[in-house]
């Protein structure tokens, strides 16, 4: 599904008006309907609430609540509406809803304070489902004084809190936040989602996303550069497979990296990319680190030393074909032959190659631009905000208010790959397009997802690779990439799904990346049954 920013939902709007002929009051009238079923298909089921609780603000925002709160009434609900401000300085489409609701018996008050707020909180029930239609997409901080304590009482006394498009007191397109903001059990997101949802304090306080279909045509829904990662749009490439093929026909992967007390990054990433169903796998350290791989390796994966002597870097370099992608980085090192090797690798091998973990943290924008440009093969950079702040050259607080933007501009500079992981983790490609996959999982906040992640796309790169390699000796730069890219969406959404049926099954608390490792045949189950529906 497509993700919009605020400039992009306006510009839908004035379409569907100046072309297709809607007036503001049907798209109203559309969210009217659509949010009351959603209301009463998800709170109101198991019986009444009391007085359902509608916050309307002057805008258009507050005409679609005071819609939602006309149809439940008219469907046999307690409503009660406050206007935070006089109904007469509201949107031409909030004065018409505001009168149609007084002719449908809805009691409306007008609020002048919190306190008056505060005092119908603690007085008139004890069960509160709110509704937050108080500013929509058009929000820029900072909140007057007035909504700050209005907001912050609603937290304190709602028992249950939707958000009408966005949270008010979130920005629709960064998802800051000016000192509080509604903090939304459910956000109806009119048309489509926004990126304030999935950014920033904005993913905090949306809570789930539920998108209200307002009847825009579908032809101005589609398009677009943002779009959610969902298991639906990664089930092309999830069938590919060939009962009667032979191991070599599923790809050679070699990962590269461990260090002194970092070998189970390598053994952790290792053992992802085998088990995604790559046919082979080779594991690669130092010299010196060489004895403490091997005892702890499954027996399936092959093991490799990484060169340091100049004659055997020249002998590497000519066997690079046998791999078809190549991870490096988990648990590496920030030696300079850490960037030696990286440097060298990526100079000489036309094929995928994930960069992950230390092998970012050796290499920087600024300084490895030409080299990264220059490469024939696909670069996938896997870094978490912090690595991915550094490599560019700017503070994390900076990529936290913007990282849409960042990963655009890092893709668009160097032509690469970027999964830029966090509780919502963005994907960019060079063909412009962003994935955001948004599946908050707190179990996943431990030592080492990074490195099974970087294993499972590594994995996946080589069984989808040969075509590519192909084309690549064909037609050099001009290769087509897009399989590549699915591949790519499919390796995170698995290691999500993984992630979610190990945190189901174990607990938060209890599970490691290795259970992520462990439940990958739920999560390629749970693919495999979606691409069948």
């Amino acid at each position: 599904m497509r993700v919009v920013n605020a400039d992009e939902m306006r510009k839908i709007d004035s379409q569907a008006i100046e072309e297709f002929g809607f007036t503001e009051g049907l798209i109203i009238e559309n969210v009217g309907v659509r949010g009351a079923d959603f209301i009463e298909d998800t709170y109101l089921k198991d019986g009444p609430y009391g007085e359902i609780v509608f916050l309307v603000g002057n805008g258009n925002n507050g005409a679609d609540g005071v819609a939602i709160a006309r149809h439940l009434k008219n469907r046999g609900n307690s409503v009660r509406i406050f206007l935070l401000f006089p109904d007469s300085d509201g949107s031409p489409g909030l004065v018409k809803q505001a009168k149609l609701a007084h002719k449908y018996g809805v009691k409306v008050t007008e609020l002048s304070s919190h306190d008056q707020l505060a005092g119908y909180f603690t007085e008139t029930q004890e069960h509160y489902l709110v509704i937050d239609a108080i500013i929509g997409v058009g929000f820029r901080v900072p909140l007057s004084d007035y909504l700050f304590d209005i907001i912050n009482t609603t937290n304190t006394y709602a028992d249950e809190l939707v958000a009408i498009d966005i949270a008010t007191g979130i920005t629709a397109d960064s998802g800051s936040l000016s000192g509080t903001a509604i903090q939304a059990d459910y956000t109806l997101a009119v048309g489509l989602p926004k990126t304030g949802h999935y950014i920033g304090d904005g993913a905090k306080h949306s809570g789930e996303i539920a998108v209200i279909d307002a009847g825009f045509p579908s032809a101005l829904l589609e398009g677009g550069d943002k779009a959610l990662l969902t298991p639906e749009g990664v089930s092309s490439i999830f069938q590919s497979r060939n009962k009667f093929a032979h191991k070599n026909n599923f790809g050679h992967a070699m990962v590269v990296g461990g260090s002194e007390g970092l070998c189970g990054a390598l053994i952790m990433a290792s053992n992802a990319c085998l088990r995604v169903g790559t046919g082979l796998v080779t594991a690669a350290t130092w010299a010196e680190n060489y004895e403490q791989l091997v005892p702890r390796i499954r027996p399936e994966i092959m093991t490799g030393l990484i060169p340091t002597e100049r004659a055997e870097v020249s002998d590497i370099i000519k066997e690079l074909e046998v791999w078809d992608t190549i991870v490096i980085g988990p648990g590496m090192g920030r030696s300079t032959k850490t960037r030696d090797t990286v440097v060298e690798l990526l100079n000489n091998f036309a094929g995928p190659v994930v960069v992950d973990a230390d092998a970012i943290k050796v290499l920087s924008l600024k300084e490895d631009a030409e080299l990264l440009k220059s490469r024939k093969g696909p670069t996938v950079f896997t870094p978490h905000i912090g690595e991915f702040a550094s490599f560019v050259g700017v503070k994390v607080s900076e990529v936290l208010e913007r990282p849409i933007e960042y990963l655009k501009e890092v893709v668009d500079t160097l032509s690469c790959c970027v999964v830029l992981k966090g509780s919502s983790t963005y994907l960019g490609f060079p063909n412009g397009e962003v994935f955001i996959n948004h599946y908050p999982n707190d179990g996943m906040a431990s030592g080492g997802t990074g490195d099974v992640l970087a294993g499972i796309l590594g994995g996946l790169l080589a069984q989808n690779a040969g075509d590519f390699r192909k084309d690549i000796k064909k037609s050099g730069l001009f290769a087509d990439k897009s399989r590549l890219f699915e591949a790519i969406c499919l390796g995170v959404m698995a290691h999500t799904l993984s992630g979610k049926f190990a945190a189901d099954s174990l607990g938060v608390r209890a599970m490691t990346a290795g259970s992520i490792i462990d439940f990958l045949p739920n999560a390629f189950n749970e693919l495999n049954q979606t691409t069948s529906r």
